[in-house]
C-alpha cells in the first residue's frame, strides 16, 4: 500500500487562497524533506502560472506543446498511452507539477460519459503516487466533473477560508459535497480541517470569523491550529512566479505556511500510524 497521502485544497468559494496554499504546502513540505507533487485541476491555471510557467504553448506551431492534465485526461478516456511522467514538471523550488490551462474546461463533458469516469484522475495518479510522500491538488471553485475527480481521488480535503462572512456560506456547501462523494465514490475521503487564510489579527472581523468557525465546526471538524496572515507580498509573489518561501522566507505568511506543513505532516504520520496498526 503507497504511504502517499492526497490532499484536495477545496472551497467552492473563489478568491480564499486556494492556490497560494497549495503551492505554499507543498513548499513547505518539501523543505520539510517531502517529496511532493502538486496537480492545478483548475482551467483557470493560476497555479502554473503561480509557479512560473507563463507559456501553455512553446510556439503558434503547436509543436512541443506543453502536456496539460487535460492531456493526461483526454488520454486516459481514449485509452491513447501517455507515461504520466511526461506531463510532470520539476520545479527549481524542489516541487513537481500538472499543469493547466483551459484545455482542461473542455474535459467536463467527455469527462460526463467516460468510462469510471469519477476516478479518472485517481487511475491516473496511481502510476506515480509510489514516488512522492504527498500529492496536493488545487481545485476549481466549483462542484464539475474535474472537482469531483479531485475528491474521488483524495484522502482529505483542505478547506481554506477567508476570513471574511461571505467565505462561511461555502463552507456548508463544500461540507454536504464532500459527504455525497463520501457516501458514493469515495469511502475514505476524510475532512482534513479548514484553515483560517488572510486574517488580519489588527481587525475585531477576522477574530469574529475564527470564533465563528470555531464554535459552528470545531465540536465535528479540525480547524488548524495555524491561521494564515494578510500579507502584500504573497501576491507579489504569485505575480514572480515563486513561492512565498523564495520570494520572502522571512515573512511572517512564510513562516505560518511552514507550521501548517508541520501540522498537516503530524496528522497524516498519525494516520500512517493507525493504518500501520490495523494492517499487523
Amino acid at each position: 500500500m503507497s504511504n502517499c497521502r492526497v490532499i484536495a485544497i477545496s472551497n467552492q468559494k473563489g478568491g480564499v487562497g486556494k492556490t497560494t496554499t497549495t503551492l505554499s504546502l507543498g513548499v513547505a513540505l518539501s523543505k520539510l524533506g517531502k517529496k511532493v507533487l502538486l496537480l492545478d485541476a483548475d482551467p483557470q491555471g493560476d497555479l502554473t502560472v503561480c509557479m512560473g510557467y507563463y507559456e501553455q504553448e512553446l510556439n503558434k506551431n503547436n509543436q512541443d506543446k506543453m502536456k496539460t492534465i487535460a492531456t493526461l485526461i483526454g488520454s486516459y478516456i481514449n485509452d491513447i498511452p501517455l507515461d504520466i511522467n511526461d506531463v510532470i514538471l520539476h520545479h527549481e523550488e524542489n516541487i513537481d507539477l500538472i499543469p493547466s490551462n483551459l484545455d482542461l474546461s473542455a474535459m467536463e463533458i467527455p469527462l460526463l460519459n467516460a468510462m469510471n469516469r469519477e476516478v479518472v484522475i485517481k487511475n491516473c495518479l496511481k502510476e506515480v503516487k509510489d514516488n512522492y510522500d504527498y500529492i496536493l491538488i488545487d481545485c476549481m471553485p466549483s462542484l464539475g466533473m474535474i472537482t469531483i475527480n479531485a475528491l474521488a481521488a483524495a484522502d482529505k480535503v483542505v478547506i481554506p477560508v477567508q476570513t471574511q462572512y461571505l467565505s462561511l456560506k461555502s463552507v456548508s456547501q463544500l461540507m454536504d459535497s464532500v459527504s455525497r462523494v463520501k457516501r458514493q465514490i469515495n469511502p475514505n475521503l476524510e475532512i482534513g480541517g479548514i484553515l483560517l487564510t488572510l486574517y488580519d489579527n489588527r481587525t475585531n472581523l477576522s477574530q469574529e470569523i475564527k470564533d465563528t468557525v470555531k464554535n459552528e465546526y470545531g465540536k465535528y471538524i479540525n480547524v488548524y491550529k495555524n491561521t494564515i496572515p494578510i500579507g502584500v507580498k504573497v501576491a507579489k509573489s504569485t505575480s514572480a512566479g515563486k513561492s512565498i518561501f523564495s520570494y520572502d522566507k522571512n515573512s511572517k505568511v512564510a513562516d505560518a505556511y511552514y507550521q501548517f506543513a508541520k501540522e498537516v505532516d503530524e496528522s497524516g504520520k498519525e494516520k500512517r500510524k493507525n493504518v500501520s496498526t490495523i494492517a499487523r
